[in-house]
């Protein structure tokens, strides 16, 4: 009870329009909750403080009100900066498509195909590196590691502008995939440590959606510096890729000291406000909310988990199509007839309504505490738009088009990562299921970056066929995961997943539960075990 005799759970239905839990997961909630192994070993205090319930920590103020002032100065102090950080980083890897239309290729004597294969590359170490770099962040913070990887891919940026052959631009994008590798997965399994199921959805689009401000304002920033042309005798392209890193430089140097790693040491809360964090986490099924231990069964767990490899798929189907909307918009818009500079200004009202579209989505999803259903309603807009792309031979018809292509794309990034992390529990199982499906993803664009070639002008039909194939993808893989997730949770509910737990058994009864689901001492155990395997763990839809 708080100080209002309100239950705490019931406060947590009070702020996210649902109860927080099953009923078998609530009645697993009557045992008080031991302080599991910490990032750091916690204080006597700080440990105390673990056992008690979120609303007896903070008790000057009604739980509902203690709870709602916490949630701003998390998102205070976490989103806005990582949301920049995020925005720089998009910015980095898709000004090449702006700097194209400023002579790039003619510049560096490089031909279409090459000019495809430096997007390809930055891809694949991109792809390759993310989940080594996500254990990184885990084992040596992420005010350390995230820090460190932006200060080097923002010298690799700047870099890029001074090169002056096709080799140098193939090797500072290959660097510069491997340092941005680590920041998409890195801080979407950040922010998962931070907030319970319920919030996730929207954190998670506000970030994501720096990528739809950079695609607006990496358009006007390209057409100011293109009256740089000539400047230190530089052309305008380079200017786009010099100016963009030493901003990502200082932005690395300064995330040092602005970053905060995980909960139960972030100096910006109180001992009392750490420990709520932490339980509240707790009471929403993140048994590992706390710290875990390095094991590699959860390794083990996250690679033979059948919902990462779905999950995979469907990240597939959104991510594929995004790095080939964000490379080749400007392009696609001049071939409509617009010079380069008006291709790059008529991008940014997509990107603005795609921004407005993200936020949207991620909380009208929290609030329904669904996923699946908004990714078939916004790809199936998607589909829309590539088919009127692929059919029409008018430029505003196909400029309107494009709105709806962003619309099945853009809102689902954000929507699809918290699908699959609202879905898996374990700090070290989470980390490595993020990472995977997200490197998956992102090695599409490996084969996105080059599906728009230069023989297909004006209209592009073939990318935009295959972009549509990428959408199908989504569409097919999302409906198997929710006909996967919503049969768990019916055989959960049926009992066919129980554990017997020994310890709360009374002497002489018989054993509650099946063995092959396994045998524990206490519910906690089979929580922290298991995680999002444990009967009493209800998947989200």
């Amino acid at each position: 009870m708080d100080s209002d005799g309100k239950p705490t759970s019931a406060l947590v239905e009070d702020i996210n329009g649902s109860s927080p839990t099953t009923s078998l997961a609530e009645k697993s909630h009557t045992h008080p909750l031991p302080p599991p192994h910490l990032h750091a070993p916690p204080s006597a205090s700080f440990a105390a403080r673990l056992e008690e319930t979120p609303a007896q920590l903070l008790t000057e103020l009604p739980a509902y009100e203690i709870e709602r002032q916490l949630l701003r100065k998390l998102d205070w102090y976490l989103v806005p900066w990582l949301s920049l950080l995020y925005l720089l980083s998009f910015l980095d890897r898709t000004s090449i498509g702006n700097a194209k239309l400023y002579n790039l290729e003619k510049d560096l004597g490089i031909t279409d195909h090459q000019y495809l294969i430096a997007l390809t590359i930055f891809f694949i170490s991109y792809a390759v590196f993310e989940a080594p770099s996500n254990v990184f962040l885990k084992r040596l913070r992420p005010s350390i590691w995230l820090s460190f990887t932006m200060l080097m891919w923002g010298i690799m940026m700047t870099v890029q502008g001074l090169v002056h052959d096709y080799g140098g631009l193939l090797t500072m994008r290959w660097f510069l995939g491997l340092f941005e590798a680590g920041l998409f997965p890195g801080v979407n399994y950040y922010l998962s440590c931070w907030y319970k199921r319920s919030e996730f959805g929207i954190r998670a689009a506000v970030f994501f959606s720096a990528a739809t401000v950079s695609g607006a304002f990496g358009g006007l920033l390209a057409a100011a510096i293109s009256n740089m042309e000539g400047v230190g005798g530089k052309p305008a392209w380079a200017w786009i890729f010099i100016i963009e890193g030493l901003a990502t430089v200082l932005a690395g140097a300064a995330s040092f000291w602005i970053i905060q790693d995980f909960p139960d040491t972030a100096k910006f809360l109180t001992e009392e406000e750490r420990a709520f964090v932490i339980r509240r986490l707790q009471e929403d099924d993140q048994f590992s909310a706390a710290g875990e231990s390095f094991k590699f069964s959860y390794v083990w767990a996250a690679v033979k988990d059948w919902k990462t490899w779905v999950g995979m798929l469907c990240y597939t189907g959104v991510d594929g199509p995004l790095y080939a909307f964000s490379l080749f918009t400007p392009s696609i818009i001049n071939q409509l007839g617009y010079t380069a500079t008006p291709a790059n200004l008529l991008s940014v009202p997509v990107y603005v309504w795609a921004c407005i579209l993200t936020c949207g989505v991620g909380w009208l999803a929290d609030r329904r505490q669904t996923r699946a259903y908004f990714n078939l309603i916004f790809l199936t807009v998607g589909a829309a738009g590539y088919i009127i792309l692929i059919a029409s031979r008018n430029p505003a018809l196909s400029y309107f088009a494009v709105y709806l292509a962003a619309s099945g794309i853009y809102p689902l990034i954000p929507n699809t990562v918290a699908f699959v992390s609202n879905n898996t529990e374990g700090s070290y199982k989470r980390s490595v299921v993020l990472a995977m499906v997200i490197g998956f993803g992102n090695l599409n664009g490996a084969v996105s970056s080059n599906i728009y070639r230069a023989q297909d002008t004006p209209w592009y039909r073939l990318g935009h066929i295959i972009v549509l194939v990428y959408i199908c993808i989504g569409f097919i893989s999302t409906v198997v995961m929710m006909i996967g997730l919503k049969r768990e949770n019916a055989a959960r509910e049926r009992g066919e997943k129980d554990e017997v737990i020994e310890g709360e058994r009374p002497v002489g009864e018989k054993a509650v539960g099946d063995a092959k689901n396994g045998v524990y001492e206490t519910v906690e155990d089979a929580k922290r075990d298991k995680g999002d395997q444990w009967s009493g763990y209800r998947y989200v839809i």
